[in-house]
């Protein structure tokens, strides 16, 4: 099984030479809270929604004081907006108050935020701090691993359990982010271009 996953990872490697998280920042928390955005919500949808955002709230002492009807007003599209706005305030309030205004560097912490979960906080110890071991488990990353026999089963916990055994540390924060392109372009939910797939004699 190891060796097909060094396969499948050198394959997608091929596909994807660069592996970019498809939500755009230019500061730490800015990851944090545009992924807070993108739970059911489009990156593409994000993308256009966050820099408004940050435009008016340039700052994370702006964002920490800012008006919770106004930040609704502003990512009302991305859904779950009441949710989602008072996330992103509070957590930035708990950045400055209990973090020096920094975002913190381990899953142990970052979870302590308010709409972080371990998807959330293996996406900033990736991309932000490099940090080996860092399975992001997403919708398309259950799919296509339960597609691939890589793991079984819908709970994201235990998916990335099953992934952090097989998958080398290093490679993890790019695995994840290269099985996400792959599962938009290529292995889709539904009528997957298995025709056109470079993995299709290993899966």
């Amino acid at each position: 099984m190891k060796k097909k996953v060094l396969e499948i990872i050198a394959l997608l490697k091929n596909r994807y030479p660069e592996a970019l998280c498809a939500l755009q920042y230019e500061k730490d928390y800015e990851l944090l809270f545009a992924v807070r955005l993108s739970a059911q919500c489009t990156d593409e949808r994000v993308n256009k929604v966050a820099p408004v955002l940050f435009e008016r709230f340039p700052s994370l002492e702006s964002i920490a004081g800012a008006d919770l009807g106004e930040v609704e007003d502003i990512i009302h599209s991305c859904g779950f907006f009441r949710a989602k706005a008072k996330d992103i305030v509070l957590a930035a309030n708990m950045l400055i108050e209990k973090y020096g205004g920094k975002v913190p560097s381990t899953m142990e912490e970052l979870i302590t935020l308010p709409g972080v979960g371990r998807k959330t906080a293996n996406l900033i110890l990736g991309d932000i701090f490099n940090a080996p071991g860092s399975v992001v488990v997403d919708t398309h990353c259950i799919r296509l691993a339960n597609r691939m026999g890589l793991a079984v089963g819908k709970d994201p916990y235990k998916v990335e359990m099953q992934l952090a055994e097989l998958i080398p540390p290093e490679k993890q924060s790019d695995f994840c982010h290269r099985i996400v392109q792959f599962g938009r372009d290529t292995c889709t939910a539904r009528s997957p271009k298995c025709d056109e797939c470079p993995l299709c004699d290993i899966c």
